[in-house]
């Protein structure tokens, strides 16, 4: 859902090894792809493509296809939007197909559109990147926005941008209303609930039957608990008995337990559901990382506030907030991240050039990575690329800019992944331990036990 990232290396090693497990093929009899013109800006040469993808849809990608024809007027995009739940189903026989879309997007790791489970049908992009910016072009770019998407030696996609998570937003004009603040701790977190829930305002949303945002929270919690032991208990430096992740557990159960968690959550799904919920001022917190950040701009609220049901909407302000310290040790402020999503050219499409083209505008030019920065959406994966808050319209710009600004200090500064080092099989059994813990099948300790079994197995 960007911007010079630093990645751990174990947290880069074990995505490696995880690409290299899961890919067997060497890639399309496409190669490398450098036998097929990149289109140059202005051409006159018309085309049409097809991008295919689950995020973020408009208004957001109808401004950067608009970006895109100010340098290339004559190459017409199509995008094709799939719900991200049914998007791994969907883009299998899609890039299999004669009629196979043009550019379609991936991620790191092995959710959804993993790049090392979709880029075998991508061409490699090494050379024409290398070609644009120079034999040095690794330095021009985040180097986990490369190394996610380079799949046994062949770049499958290319990154739009960063997504970090392990932060909420709260609706600023709701907590102002109320006189409260921003909670730092668990209790304050359950006073401002209190105040909240008898002003008849719901008070936190999270969908916990979406299993990715579970371990985001997951994932954030364990930070507090000691910073950097999620990321060791990846690459099998750390046992998932470990006394850190049993105590994670249980600050997990106590959000259900103390009434933070809205009722029903294992039933909702964050998107659309929480989505809606928040959107609709139903409630004043949701669980949500900087992808939200493109709703501080009143027009990309509004429109979302439509989607979500809300007629004649009026957008309110949002402000991003760290999560509240439930451990009490101090460690608050860690947030991680991966490429929201990458973009690659189908070794099927029957117009190579202008789809790499495209590819290359929106992550490999300065043009292309300014609609990304200024969407706020993502953070930029090429350097030296950053917002420019003089043509971006904020909702409240004396509240939200510099919460903003805040937000992405944070993010540049982190060090963690959020997926990219996570397998399939892993991120299942993930999912299954917050879910066990939230609905009381499993008490924390048996579910971290299950939890290590499986890691053992695997």
């Amino acid at each position: 859902m960007t911007k010079k990232l630093k990645r751990t290396m174990a947290a880069l090693a074990a995505a490696a090894v995880t690409a290299a497990g899961l890919t067997a093929c060497a890639g399309p009899s496409g190669g490398t792809g450098a036998e097929d013109d990149v289109a140059p800006a202005g051409t006159d040469a018309e085309a049409s493509i097809i991008w295919y993808g689950w995020t973020p849809g408009p208004p957001a990608t109808d401004n950067y296809i608009k970006a895109f024809n100010e340098m290339y007027p004559n190459i017409k995009v199509e995008w094709k939007q799939v719900d991200i739940d049914g998007y791994n189903a969907a883009v299998r026989p899609a890039i299999a197909s004669d009629s196979s879309p043009d550019v379609y997007q991936m991620s790191a790791g092995s959710a959804n559109g993993g790049a090392v489970i979709f880029g075998d049908s991508a061409l490699d992009l090494t050379n024409d990147v290398k070609n644009l910016l120079g034999d040095d072009w690794r330095s021009k770019f985040s180097a986990v926005a490369i190394d996610t998407m380079t799949v046994n030696d062949r770049l499958v996609a290319l990154a739009a941008g960063m997504v970090y998570a392990g932060n909420l937003w709260i609706n600023q004009d709701i907590f102002d209303k109320y006189g409260l603040t921003a909670p730092t701790t668990l209790d304050e977190w359950k006073t401002v609930c209190a105040t909240l829930e008898s002003n008849g305002v719901g008070c936190f949303v999270q969908g916990v039957a979406q299993g990715a945002f579970d371990i985001d929270t997951l994932h954030a919690i364990a930070e507090q608990v000691e910073p950097g032991w999620f990321d060791k208990a990846l690459t099998g430096q750390a046992k998932w008995t470990d006394e850190q992740w049993v105590q994670t557990l249980e600050l997990w159960k106590r959000l259900f337990d103390e009434g933070i968690m809205q009722d029903g959550a294992a039933g909702l799904m964050q998107y659309p559901e929480v989505n809606n919920a928040f959107l609709a001022q139903e409630y004043a917190m949701v669980m949500m990382g900087t992808w939200y950040t493109m709703y501080v701009q009143p027009e990309t609220m509004k429109q979302a506030m439509e989607a979500a049901g809300v007629a004649d909407p009026v957008p309110f302000t949002i402000t991003p907030i760290m999560l509240p310290d439930l451990v009490g040790k101090g460690n608050t402020g860690h947030l991680f991240a991966d490429p929201d999503y990458a973009n690659g050219v189908s070794a099927k499409s029957k117009n190579v050039a202008a789809a790499k083209a495209f590819t290359l505008w929106y992550s490999a030019r300065p043009e292309g990575q300014q609609a990304i920065a200024d969407s706020l959406n993502l953070l930029p994966v090429l350097s030296g690329v950053t917002p420019n808050w003089d043509n971006i319209e904020l909702v409240n710009p004396e509240v939200q800019e510099s919460a903003v600004k805040d937000l992405f200090e944070v993010a540049e500064s982190s060090t963690s992944q959020r997926f990219g080092g996570i397998s399939a099989d892993m991120n299942d059994a993930l999912v299954v331990t917050a879910q066990s813990v939230a609905t009381g099948q499993a008490t924390p300790q048996q579910a971290a036990e299950t939890l290590q079994s499986t890691a053992d197995s695997l």
